[in-house]
């Protein structure tokens, strides 16, 4: 039940009109390959990567994706291993330039989230995804950017629609 609940909140947080999701063949997180990735560079810069996925995003008419979190947190490596499914790997490299930002404790490259008008424990932890539209650098998902912190209550699937729902 609390995964449907989710799914639905998700479904009607998330902007009319968008491409639809590819369906997924995992039904449930222990169908991702194990172990779970660990997508965040630690000793990158950072700034740079964003500045060089806007200028790649821009250039190719794509979204930016802007990916905060930590190796340590559990929701953001199950959101990690989800988008590395073939199908959903596949439909974002179409849709989306992705940028992995490591926040540490919530105490690196926080002036990136701030940024985009994140700050503290950005409005509600991480896995916070950023969807900026790369040609204004502004922030397509104000106020939904934490949606998915809490990605073990969801699904797969419900991951993937999330993601899709911002594109066109």
């Amino acid at each position: 039940m609390r995964l449907v609940l989710a799914a639905i909140a998700l479904t009607l947080a998330a902007p009319a009109l968008a491409a639809p999701a590819p369906k997924v063949a995992a039904t449930s997180f222990t169908q991702l390959k194990t172990p779970l990735p660990l997508p965040y560079d630690e000793t990158a810069d950072a700034k740079a990567q964003v500045a060089a996925a806007r200028a790649r995003a821009k250039a190719q008419h794509k979204l930016l994706l802007i990916d905060l979190g930590g190796n340590w947190c559990l929701d953001c490596r199950l959101l990690a291993g989800t988008m590395e499914l073939p199908e959903l790997r596949s439909f974002l490299a179409k849709q989306y330039e992705i940028v992995t930002v490591d926040v540490g404790r919530f105490d690196k490259n926080l002036d990136i989230a701030a940024k985009y008008g994140l700050n503290g424990h950005f409005g509600g932890g991480v896995p916070s995804v950023l969807i900026v539209d790369p040609k204004t650098d502004s922030l397509k998902n104000a106020g939904r950017t934490a949606a998915l912190s809490d990605a073990r209550s969801l699904s797969p699937q419900a991951l993937a629609d999330w993601l899709a729902s911002w594109t066109k």
